[in-house]
């Protein structure tokens, strides 16, 4: 059988693999708050209306520029430790992509990872909504 992790970009699955390696949810934690603070300081004038993800529980803010290569590189920030570790694996997987690669992913390979059971109801649905919102800044660039 092929796994979703077939149709992801190096990166993403990459990170991905890191977290299947991982049967412990307290390992998956320790490695989404490992990817927060990896995560570059966000300029404090990019926290307006138009880069916050809407339907967050926490803060989340978005950025998203097209480089002269044809390739979108993100920014982001969250006011909640977890949350922040998913923006910044959101970013780290898709950061390097044109815009039509990143609008082909789909939010599936969060099983993949593990992390989908250790989320509550409001943190996987903040999870989608980042994603979205990041596929949505791509479309506009």
């Amino acid at each position: 059988m092929s796994s979703s992790i077939d149709c992801l970009p190096a990166n993403l699955a990459e990170i991905v693999e890191k977290f299947k390696r991982h049967s412990d949810p307290k390992r998956r934690y320790e490695q989404l708050l490992w990817y927060a603070k990896q995560l570059e300081e966000f300029p404090q004038e990019d926290k307006i209306p138009d880069n916050k993800v809407q339907g967050c529980t926490s803060q989340v803010f978005i950025t998203a520029i097209l480089q002269d290569d044809g390739l979108v590189y993100y920014r982001g920030d969250s006011d909640a430790q977890l949350v922040k570790g998913l923006v910044a694996l959101l970013i780290k997987g898709l950061n390097g992509l044109t815009p039509q690669e990143i609008l082909k992913i789909t939010p599936d390979f969060i099983e993949e990872t593990g992390l989908r059971v250790s989320l509550t109801p409001s943190r996987a649905n903040g999870f989608y909504n980042i994603l979205q919102m990041m596929k949505k800044k791509a479309l506009t660039l």
